[in-house]
Formats: C-alpha cells, sequence, structure tokens
C-alpha cells in the first residue's frame, strides 16, 4: 500500500535525506584516483554515524557496506574493495540513512579527472533527466508520466534505460511502493497523490539496457561492458510543483573544489 505522509514525516525524511547530502558532499571532496572504495565507505559512514544517523543500506538485506560503490560498467550495488581509483572513472556513490524513524536514499555519480567527452555526455544526460523525472512528481500526475519524462529524454540520445531496476517509494522503510520506473508511457500507473514520497533514481547505460548480476549476488553490470550513470533524488508530491528533499548543493560544491573531479 501506498503511505501518503504527514508534512511531519516529509520534515523528517528531509532531515535524513541532509544528512546523506553531507556524506556525500565529504565524498566529492576526498574521492580521486589512489583512492578506494573502502576508504570512500568508512568516510561516509562516519559522517552518517556523527549526525546521529545510521546508515540504512549496512545489513539491508544481507548488504555487507554503508555504500554502494558501482564503478565504470557497474549500474548500481556494488561493493567497495581494497582496489585503488583511477584517472577517467565514473564512479556512482549512493547512500541511505535512517535517522529519527525516516529514510533518505540518494546518489551522485562522479566523473574522476578527464573522462571523455563520451562519459561526460553521459553523466549530463542522466542528471538532466532525473530532474525532468523530479518536475513530474505532482499531485495528479501518474508514475508513468515520471518513467516517460526519462525514457524519451535519455533514449533520445542512443542510450539504454535499465529496465531490472526502478525508484521506489521511501519513508519508514527504505523500498516502500509505489515502484517508479524510469521507462513507461504518460497517464498510466499510480496517481501521484500529495504526501507521497518517492525516490527516483535513473540508470541508464551508454550502450544498451541489459544488465546481469555479477556472482556476489549484488552487483549489477551492464552486458556490454559499457558505462552506466546512476542519479537519485528524493522528492515529495505535492500540488502545484514537487518538492524536493534532497539538494546536490553541498556536493557540487566540494566537486568544484576538488581538482580530481571533472564538473558535470
Amino acid at each position: 500500500m501506498v503511505q501518503v505522509k504527514s508534512k511531519e514525516e516529509i520534515e523528517l525524511c528531509r532531515q535524513s535525506s541532509l544528512v546523506v547530502e553531507q556524506a556525500l558532499a565529504a565524498v566529492a571532496g576526498r574521492i580521486g584516483p589512489g583512492i578506494s572504495g573502502l576508504q570512500i565507505d568508512a568516510l561516509a559512514e562516519q559522517v552518517i554515524r556523527d549526525m546521529g544517523g545510521v546508515p540504512a543500506f549496512k545489513g539491508f538485506n544481507g548488504f555487507p557496506y554503508s555504500v554502494c560503490f558501482s564503478v565504470n560498467e557497474q549500474v548500481v550495488h556494488g561493493f567497495p574493495s581494497d582496489e585503488l581509483l583511477k584517472e577517467g572513472d565514473i564512479v556512482t556513490v549512493d547512500i541511505g540513512v535512517l535517522k529519527q524513524g525516516f529514510h533518505g536514499d540518494f546518489a551522485y555519480s562522479f566523473a574522476l579527472g578527464e573522462v571523455g567527452e563520451e562519459k561526460l555526455q553521459l553523466l549530463k544526460v542522466t542528471k538532466e533527466a532525473t530532474y525532468l523525472g523530479v518536475a513530474q512528481a505532482i499531485d495528479g500526475n501518474r508514475i508513468g508520466d515520471i518513467g516517460a519524462a526519462v525514457q524519451q529524454y535519455t533514449e533520445s540520445f542512443g542510450y539504454g534505460v535499465v529496465r531490472d531496476l526502478v525508484g521506489h517509494g521511501l519513508g519508514r522503510e527504505l523500498h516502500e511502493p509505489p515502484e517508479v520506473p524510469n521507462y513507461g508511457k504518460r497517464n498510466t500507473g499510480t496517481v501521484l497523490r500529495s504526501g507521497m514520497v518517492l525516490a527516483i533514481e535513473p540508470m541508464i547505460n551508454m550502450g544498451q539496457k541489459q544488465v546481469k548480476v555479477l556472482k556476489d549476488g549484488w552487483t549489477i553490470v551492464t552486458k556490454d561492458g559499457k558505462p552506466s550513470a546512476h542519479f537519485e533524488h528524493n522528492v515529495a508530491v505535492q500540488e502545484g510543483e514537487p518538492d524536493l528533499l534532497s539538494s546536490y548543493t553541498a556536493i557540487e560544491n566540494a566537486i568544484k573544489n576538488n581538482n580530481n573531479l571533472t564538473f558535470v
């Protein structure tokens, strides 16, 4: 059943999203060539706990880390490791936080140094598609309007929209109804009502849409080995315009001050 949140509950989701933002901003200030995923995982967990939160991913269905750390052809759910990042990598860091009984959960894809025009465009288009999806999260629209906006824009660049993974509702649980696909037809699906909180998260491949799961049972990669990008925002549905609960401001300020990153 889709959960409609009170204003107070939405504010608690916003506070958890703020913790995610600060953790991702810390990551943005540190990440670069020569840094390992395990270092980033430890940093993010420390920030989350210092701010009174709990890493929501750690232990979730057995996931062993605080962040999902996905590099290049890894789409989502990648494991942080001691392998060092290198120039030209693109890295998605996805973080979930539980604080005061409610969740925040969003992601950002980083470009390490000179990644090339193809990867930069993939990141740029995926981020833009995220905001196009968010713009549809208003009272009276339907879930299909979000997916259609993302699909139409990204496929116009020849990219593959992942079908096997979707966004979701967010609140007391990390994953709540409804599912929020990144593809679909306008005027179809669940009707959006004020008070619904959604995690909108386009996962877009440079090549084909097909993906596969690695032997660890978690890491999802593109079948053709081409890069993938993933951005995610948390939004509360309301009348007129959506209420964006998550923010990239602190993250992108940190990126601009990190010479190891290219701003998208």
